[in-house]
This record gives C-alpha cells, sequence and structure tokens, in this order.
C-alpha cells in the first residue's frame, strides 16, 4: 500500500493532524514571503489594535504580531526539531549500544542516565543555562542531551526484546560487526516506536522551550518566539484582548496534531485492523 493510500484510509483525526503539520512547515519555510513586516521591524506604537494595518495589532515595543508569529513558526519548530533530532542520534544510539554489548557498557551508561533523570529537567535546564549562557547553540544542546536520556531508556527497552531474537544471534555467529547489528538487525525491528517516540519528544521538547522562553531563559529577543511572545505581551489579557493568547493556540494546535498523527502510527505498528 502506497503512502498515499495510506493517508487516505487514516482516520480523521489523523488527516487533519497531517494538515496542520504540513501548514505549519509551510509557513516556517515561506515566513518571510508571508509576513507583511520584518522579523524585529518596529512599525507602530506599543499595543497597537487589530486592523487592516496590523491583522492582530503589535506588541510592547510596536512591532506587527502577525509577523512575529510567522517567524516565531520557523524559529521556534526549526528550534525543537534540531533538538529533537540530537536528542535521538545521542539517546537511541546509545540505547542501542548498551542493549547490544550488555555487561559493563549497559551498566555504565544507564548508571549515568539514571543520574541525569534523578534531577528535574527544568531546574537542570535552568541552572545549566544560567551558567553557559542563553544562546541558540547552549539551548539546542542542553535540552537534547536532557532528552536524549528519555531516548536512552526507551531504545535500550526495546532493543533488549529484539536482541535476544534468533536473527541475533544468527548474526552474531556469522562474525557481523557492532554497526552490523545496529543498522541491519536492530534498528529496522525497533523503528516503529522510536519513530512514534520522535513525535512525542519533538512534543515535550517544544513545549519546553516554550516554557523556557517564558521564563526568559529561551531564545532570545529579538529573535520571535512563541513563549517569549506570551510573556511580553501577557499584560493586553487584563484588557481583554486575546493577542497573547494567539502564539499559546499555536503551540497547542501542533502538540495536538502531532500526537493525532503519532496515535494513528502507533495502531498502523501495532498490526490491530480497523473495525
Amino acid at each position: 500500500m502506497s503512502l498515499f493510500q495510506q493517508i487516505v484510509r487514516a482516520p480523521l483525526s489523523a488527516k487533519f493532524g497531517l494538515l496542520v503539520i504540513v501548514l505549519y512547515i509551510l509557513v516556517a519555510v515561506f515566513a518571510p514571503l508571508l509576513a507583511p513586516f520584518g522579523e524585529t521591524q518596529v512599525v507602530g506604537e506599543g499595543f497597537a489594535p487589530w486592523g487592516a494595518q496590523f491583522l492582530l495589532g503589535t506588541d510592547n515595543l510596536g512591532r506587527d504580531m502577525f509577523s512575529r508569529l510567522v517567524y516565531g513558526a520557523r524559529n521556534t519548530l526549526g528550534i525543537a526539531f534540531l533538538t529533537t533530532v540530537l536528542a535521538f542520534l545521542l539517546g537511541g544510539f546509545c540505547g542501542l549500544i548498551a542493549a547490544i554489548k550488555g555487561g559493563a557498557i549497559d551498566q555504565g551508561l544507564s548508571r549515568v542516565v539514571d543520574i541525569l533523570m534523578a534531577i528535574p529537567q527544568l531546574i537542570f535546564a535552568l541552572l545549566i543555562l544560567s551558567v553557559v549562557g542563553t544562546n541558540a547553540t547552549s539551548l539546542v544542546l542542553v535540552i537534547a542531551l536532557l532528552d536524549a536520556t528519555r531516548v536512552f531508556r526507551l531504545s535500550r527497552a526495546v532493543a533488549m526484546n529484539v536482541v535476544v531474537q534468533d536473527f541475533v544471534e544468527a548474526a552474531r555467529l556469522r562474525g557481523e560487526g557492532l554497526w552490523w547489528l545496529v543498522t541491519r538487525e536492530v534498528l529496522p525491528n525497533a523503528a516503529a516506536p522510536l519513530i512514534a517516540e520522535f513525535g512525542l519528544r519533538f512534543c515535550f521538547v517544544f513545549l519546553f522551550i516554550s516554557a523556557l522562553s517564558f521564563l526568559g531563559l529561551g531564545i532570545q529577543p529579538p529573535t520571535a518566539d512563541w513563549g517569549s511572545m506570551v510573556r511580553d505581551n501577557a499584560v493586553l489579557i487584563t484588557f481583554g484582548d486575546i493577542s497573547p493568547l494567539l502564539p499559546a493556540l499555536a503551540v497547542a494546535l501542533i502538540t495536538v496534531s502531532v500526537n493525532f498523527v503519532v496515535d494513528w502510527m502507533l495502531h498502523k505498528s501495532s498490526g490491530l485492523k480497523e473495525c
């Protein structure tokens, strides 16, 4: 069955999720074409109302809210995606290695992960970022390291069920190396739950970055970011203006959409049939 046929037969929730994800990607890619003003351009007085000139009004510094919202999709989604990829490369590979090699390597990696997971994630991130600084590079590396521990636990648990299978033992007896065992034997049979976890982990990273930005330790100004947009314009809520809630709604919408797609993928990988 082709990918198009699978999407056609997908439940309505999964189709909605895919549609929203595609729209977000298009907005992120074509942000300079969609935004009427520049990302950091001051175009009017602070907190200007909605109107023909400014569709969603302006923020506290007089920057167009609609333009900032569009550019925020590129910045927030891009950094969250890069962070999730790095977390999976580090945590997933280490988890597979631990499951295949076992022994001292497994115990050593597992204990390091246990130590990192024992520290509350938000407190650890705030501590490290306050020391090393809050630039985009440090933000990606710190969150990727913290999330790699969660990926490690899952990839190790899934791989442990695979490495005991006869085909893996046969590959060992043939003299296949570690890289072959990881890429040809274990990873293809552990891909489904890892792909689903990638979607869920992306949501957690996305929300975590937005939370850090709201606290002032995430993506730094003047870069547009949905979390910092909520913080900078929160005072408008007391006057009945819903502008600060729009970035929060954008965060919620992409989170729900990704979860819809992940649920569909998990259902497909489970082998269950539609009633």
